[in-house]
């Protein structure tokens, strides 16, 4: 059965990204070393074309965010630029190159129309401006059974968790303190759901948490 699920990296202090996002920075002071527990594993460097690399209690963790994957959806913060607005003369095509690593169609909300982004290695971007909840029945319908990722940012995850619709989350805790920035957990309304923990693995600088949201 299709489960929506979320798997975010934060910081001990919750945030997704560090205070000072800029194009040059786009994760903040700080914020690229949330993600140095995965970008030192072999299996994330296999994939991305790189040798080397260790195994470990994380490899799994990693492995399991993409698999059984058919579609995702992503906020406009996270698809960028900084600051948002209107398109532009369309130059902007997100923060990961000309293959982005999520092989799968991917809606992102925005309130600025844009004919779908057709990239390399199977993603397709559609710009979604009618709303979440628009956002994942177009999600569904594409991934045919299959899982849907929530990819971020905090504000999104936010959204999907304070309306139900979130069945997985799954927290990455990197023990580093960013003092600011935005929370995932943040403000989800006077009855948030209910988290039933269901798997604790402590791996070298971080510790991976995974609940079942009731």
């Amino acid at each position: 059965m299709s489960k929506v699920r979320a798997f975010p990296t934060v910081s001990l202090d919750g945030f997704m990204a560090g205070p000072n996002q800029s194009e040059e920075n786009p994760l903040g002071e700080g914020g690229e070393e949330l993600h140095e527990w995965m970008l030192r594993l072999k299996v994330w460097r296999e994939a991305h074309g790189y040798e080397g690399g260790a195994s470990g209690e994380s490899s799994h963790v990693a492995e399991e965010m993409t698999a059984n994957v058919g579609a995702g959806v992503m906020g406009r913060k996270m698809f960028g630029p900084i600051g948002g607005g209107d398109w532009g003369d369309g130059a902007w095509r997100g923060w990961w190159g000309d293959e982005p690593p999520f092989h799968t169609p991917v809606f992102v909300l925005t309130h600025h129309p844009r004919e779908p982004l057709h990239m390399e290695g199977g993603t397709t971007f559609h710009f979604v401006t009618d709303g979440l909840e628009s956002a994942l029945g177009h999600a569904r319908e594409v991934a045919a059974g299959k899982d849907i990722a929530v990819h971020g940012g905090a504000s999104t995850i936010r959204q999907v968790l304070a309306a139900g619709h979130l069945d997985e989350l799954a927290l990455n805790i990197v023990p580093i303190l960013l003092g600011s920035g935005e929370r995932p957990l943040d403000d989800l309304g006077p009855n948030p759901p209910r988290l039933e923990l269901e798997r604790t693995i402590a791996a070298p600088n971080v510790t991976h948490l995974k609940y079942r949201v009731g």
